[in-house]
């Protein structure tokens, strides 16, 4: 039987970005993506996307929603590095957690990093044109990328912001929790990678706010056949969407 999807807020929104409980949480979190192999599935499915990129191409126009510390776009950047050498990442959150040390890693790689702070429904809700491609016009970015963050919001306000991206670039890739039996159990055992006790809360959280089957797929809400959708399972416990403009290059 499927799992009902239910969203609530999670303890690590609630606290400050100094809060020790949320400095650990975010800690854990990098753990929590091991486990999950977001790193790599991110890397695959972004590959997949973009290809190969020229170094005499122009940057890459990248913006990453929810952000939060940027680690783990780091780490994807350095597995990309050989395929992408020149990146302007834009990277969205409420509040601002890219340090020097961060943006100077980025900078190593030749990405180019710089914050955002906003609310991503606040963004949404900016004014956006339809682009008309046969008349060579492009969207604001080449990609955009969500990691664990889509399943924040109920089914309204997750319609809203996929429309807005749908509207503001080429290729759009994200990676959520999956909402499985299997994913739930594991939910339960973070405990055992070490994770405090927002984590431990936040975890069960996610999976019950993920997805499964056609979910995401369904409230992407664009003309028939202007993109080209997949959505599956990724590893054992997360679950990936992709769409890529019909026609268009990203980047």
């Amino acid at each position: 039987m499927m799992l009902k999807r239910t969203v609530v807020p999670e303890e690590l929104d609630s606290l400050g970005p100094d809060d020790p409980s949320a400095i650990r949480s975010r800690r854990d979190l990098q753990r929590v993506h091991r486990a999950m192999a977001t790193c790599s599935v991110l890397t695959r499915e972004l590959g997949a996307l973009v290809g190969q990129r020229a170094a005499q191409a122009s940057p890459l126009r990248v913006l990453e929603l929810g952000a939060g510390d940027a680690s783990l776009m780091l780490r994807v950047a350095r597995s990309l590095k050989p395929q992408w050498p020149q990146v302007r990442l834009t990277l969205l959150d409420q509040v601002d957690l890219l340090d020097a040390k961060t943006r100077a890693a980025y900078a190593k790689l030749g990405w180019e990093a710089t914050p955002m702070t906003m609310d991503a429904l606040e963004w949404a809700s900016e004014q956006t044109v339809q682009i008309d491609l046969e008349r060579g016009e492009q969207p604001a970015w080449d990609l955009i990328v969500a990691n664990l963050f889509l399943h924040h919001f109920e089914a309204d306000n997750l319609k809203r912001l996929l429309a807005a991206i749908a509207c503001r670039c080429s290729a759009f890739v994200a990676c959520e929790p999956r909402r499985s039996r299997l994913a739930l159990a594991a939910s339960h055992c973070v405990g055992a990678l070490g994770a405090c006790s927002v984590t431990r809360s936040d975890a069960v959280t996610s999976v019950r706010a993920g997805f499964c089957d056609g979910e995401l797929s369904a409230l992407w809400a664009t003309e028939p056949g202007a993109w080209a959708l997949t959505e599956r399972r990724a590893a054992c416990f997360g679950h990936c969407f992709t769409a890529r403009r019909v026609g268009a290059a990203a980047g």
